[in-house]
C-alpha cells in the first residue's frame, strides 16, 4: 500500500472532493496525507475527518504589477522547496491536487522529486494553479468534457466528474427534523451560501423569511462570518424560520430541501445532483471567468435548476421567483429527477483508480 497526498484547498469545492477520493483511497488501504492551509476549511475539515494534516504557507498569485509577481514567484520557489521536505519525510508515493493556490508547492515539489502526481479540476473553467500544475502532471482529471480543451499539457485527460461523499445522500429525515425544529409534510426551502458564505443570499433569505405571502418553511445557513451581523439584521425571527452559521451535516439540510438556493461552485452542484433535489442557482460573481455560471447552466440546459445572476438584480422579482418554484411542487419534482440524472456517482473511484494507476 501506498502514501498518497491530497493538496489544495480554500473552499469546500476544492476539500469536499479531495475528501471523497481520500476515503476511497483510504478504503483501498493506503495512507492518506493532506497538504493545505491550516487557516483555512481543510484545515479543519480534514482533521475532523482523521487526516493527518500537513500545513502549507503558499501566496495568492497577484493579479497585476511586476513587484507582486516578483515577490510571488520567490514566495512559490521558498514553499515548493519546503514541500520537497515534506514529502520526502513522509516518503510520499503519490500526490494529488486538487485546486486553489495553496496546491501549487506540493505538486511543483512531487515534479521536481519525480513523484507521481495527477490533477482534478472540479469547475468547466480550471483555475490558476490547476493550469499550471497541469503542465507537469502525468494525469489530468476534470468534471466537465467542456474543460478538456481548456487545460493545456501533455498529460492524459479523463472526465471523472466531482467526487461527492456518499453519506451525502443517506440523511435521516426524522434526525433532520429534530435538528431544524421544522414541520413534517410543509414544503422546506433551504438557502445556503457555501462554506464561507454570500451576503447576496443572505440579502435574499432574509427578504424570503419576511415575505408576507410565504407559506413554507426556511432553513437559512448564512456562513460564519456573516452570522453576527446577520442576527443583528433580522431582529425578532419571523416564523417558520431556522438560521444556522454553518452547517457541516448538510444531508439533514437537504433531506428537508423541496428547493435549495444556493451558489453554483462544482462541488455543491454535484451533491444537488447526488440527492436529486431542485434548485435555484445563485454564481458567484467574484470567481475566475465566471466559471460558477458555466457550471450552473449545464443544470439549468438539463431542466434541474433555475439560474438567477447577480448583476442587476432586482431583488423583489427574486422573491417572487423563489415563492413561484416553492408553489409548484410538480415542478419541482421534475428538476429534482432532472438533477439526479445528472449524477456520477462511481467518481471518487474512477479518480481513485487514475491515481492509483500511477503508483504501478
Amino acid at each position: 500500500m501506498a502514501v498518497v497526498a491530497l493538496a489544495g484547498g480554500g473552499t469546500g469545492g476544492h476539500v469536499y472532493p479531495a475528501l471523497a477520493i481520500g476515503d476511497e483511497l483510504r478504503a483501498r488501504g493506503h495512507t492518506v496525507l493532506y497538504f493545505g492551509d491550516a487557516e483555512r476549511l481543510e484545515g479543519r475539515v480534514a482533521a475532523q475527518r482523521g487526516y493527518a494534516f500537513r500545513p502549507v504557507r503558499a501566496a495568492q498569485y497577484p493579479r497585476g504589477g511586476i513587484v507582486g509577481k516578483v515577490m510571488f514567484l520567490l514566495a512559490l520557489l521558498r514553499a515548493t522547496w519546503q514541500m520537497r521536505a515534506a514529502l520526502k519525510a513522509d516518503k510520499v508515493e503519490a500526490v494529488l491536487g486538487v485546486g486553489g493556490y495553496i496546491m501549487a508547492p506540493t505538486v511543483l515539489a512531487a515534479w521536481t522529486l519525480g513523484i507521481p502526481r495527477a490533477i482534478h479540476e472540479s469547475n468547466v473553467v480550471p483555475g490558476l494553479a490547476n493550469q499550471l500544475c497541469a503542465r507537469v502532471s502525468n494525469r489530468v482529471l476534470v468534471t466537465f468534457e467542456g474543460t478538456l480543451a481548456r487545460i493545456q499539457g501533455s498529460a492524459p485527460k479523463q472526465v471523472v466528474g466531482v467526487p461527492v461523499n456518499p453519506k451525502v445522500a443517506q440523511g435521516s429525515r426524522d434526525e433532520a427534523l429534530g435538528r431544524y425544529g421544522v414541520i413534517d409534510g410543509v414544503p422546506t426551502l433551504v438557502l445556503v451560501g457555501g462554506s464561507l458564505g454570500a451576503a447576496r443570499l443572505n440579502e435574499l433569505a432574509l427578504a424570503v423569511a419576511r415575505d408576507p405571502e410565504r407559506t413554507f418553511q426556511v432553513v437559512h445557513v448564512c456562513g460564519p462570518r456573516y452570522e453576527a451581523e446577520v442576527r443583528a439584521a433580522l431582529g425578532k425571527p419571523p416564523p417558520r424560520y431556522v438560521l444556522l452559521g454553518y452547517e457541516d451535516r448538510m444531508d439533514l439540510a437537504y433531506v428537508v430541501a423541496d428547493l435549495l438556493v444556493c451558489r453554483a461552485g462544482s462541488s455543491t452542484l454535484a451533491e444537488i445532483a447526488a440527492v436529486g433535489k431542485a434548485s435555484l442557482l445563485i454564481p458567484s460573481p467574484n470567481v475566475t471567468e465566471n466559471h460558477q455560471e458555466e457550471n450552473a447552466r449545464g443544470l439549468e440546459a438539463a431542466g434541474a435548476a433555475a439560474v438567477v445572476v447577480e448583476q442587476g438584480w432586482d431583488l423583489a422579482a427574486v422573491v417572487a421567483q423563489v415563492r413561484a418554484l416553492m408553489a409548484d411542487p410538480a415542478r419541482l419534482h421534475r428538476m429534482g429527477l432532472a438533477a439526479r440524472s445528472l449524477a456520477r456517482p462511481g467518481a471518487a473511484r474512477d479518480a481513485a483508480d487514475a491515481v492509483v494507476s500511477l503508483l504501478r
